[in-house]
């Protein structure tokens, strides 16, 4: 492993999302990183499409994301977005209820290339789409990892992250969302 480097997604950096994806069937079966981008009814929950959703949505300048690279080549990102991006998040109306204020933006999904977990990607990925949200104006960021309370749990299972992560980011613990997971948040400031 080189030095990873940080790039937004965008349509100059879709080519390596596309590839990285595609090493792993489309991601979870399919998904291309677009089930926080749309509500349950409004999926076609094929990989084709999806992928079409996905690009279609990067040209457009609404699907953001911290993409890491060895080199040339992909290996991980982090998608983060506004809530009106990102509307479909987990335990909704647990989170709705408890809701205070909405953020500025939302830190949703990692992914991981196969050769490259455990390394430290997720870590990157976290700081780089901090610096792109800082880039562009900051505000009011949150996450929403899995609180696994210690136990060492499968990495597939780790699409939002962990609570250690986010804490070693310097996030806040809110308040628990769901069985295992909770929400977490941290402002960032705009950076010139």
């Amino acid at each position: 492993m080189g030095e990873l480097v940080v790039r937004a997604l965008a349509p100059e950096t879709w080519d390596g999302f596309a590839a990285l994806a595609e090493r792993h069937n489309g991601v979870w079966g399919g998904c291309w990183c677009t089930y926080f981008h749309t509500m349950h009814d409004e999926k076609t929950f094929d990989a084709e499409s999806n992928r079409d959703l996905k690009h279609r949505l990067v040209l457009e300048g609404r699907a953001h994301a911290a993409l890491v690279f060895d080199g040339e080549r992909a290996v991980g990102w982090l998608e983060y977005g506004t809530p009106a991006e990102l509307p479909n998040i987990y335990h909704r109306k647990e989170y709705e209820a408890g809701l205070e204020l909405l953020p500025d933006y939302r830190l949703t999904c990692f992914f991981t290339d196969r050769n490259y977990r455990r390394q430290g990607v997720s870590s990157v990925a976290l700081q780089g789409a901090l610096a792109l949200i800082g880039e562009s104006g900051g505000g009011l960021v949150e996450a929403y990892p899995q609180d696994t309370a210690g136990k060492k749990i499968t990495a597939s299972f780790l699409y939002n992250g962990t609570r250690t992560l986010f804490e070693k980011a310097g996030f806040t613990y809110e308040r628990p969302k769901g069985k295992n997971h909770c929400v977490m948040s941290k402002t960032v400031a705009p950076s010139p």
